[in-house]
């Protein structure tokens, strides 16, 4: 799912990190969109809605929708579009406006 060569951009980019998913070690290229390492890995739905616990991935991949939110190194609402992974970040489904237990 990931672009790593490209004959026309010259693009070679491997993964050479990790970001820990739900506890779980994901493959991940240093700067690249958070949603785009989890999107690569088979991770489909980023959130669930507050309102109707319905899951969202990614939408616009610009920053400017919603759907993409999760919550990175404890900190919830964290638009994964544009948020670089750097080594070792942690990142959780968010449900509703922060943590899982909002799904109740």
């Amino acid at each position: 799912m990931r672009v790593e060569q490209h004959p026309i951009l010259e693009v070679d980019r491997q993964p050479d990190t990790y970001i820990l998913y739900e506890g779980k070690k994901i493959p991940a290229v240093t700067g690249e969109p958070i949603a785009a390492a989890l999107i690569a890995a088979g991770v489909r739905t980023l959130r669930y809605t507050a309102k109707n616990h319905t899951g969202r991935s990614i939408f616009c991949g610009i920053g400017r929708c919603n759907d993409c939110k999760m919550i990175v190194n404890g900190v919830p609402n964290t638009r994964t579009c544009v948020t670089p992974v750097e080594e070792g970040m942690t990142v959780e489904t968010q449900y509703g406006l922060g943590g899982k237990e909002e799904q109740a």
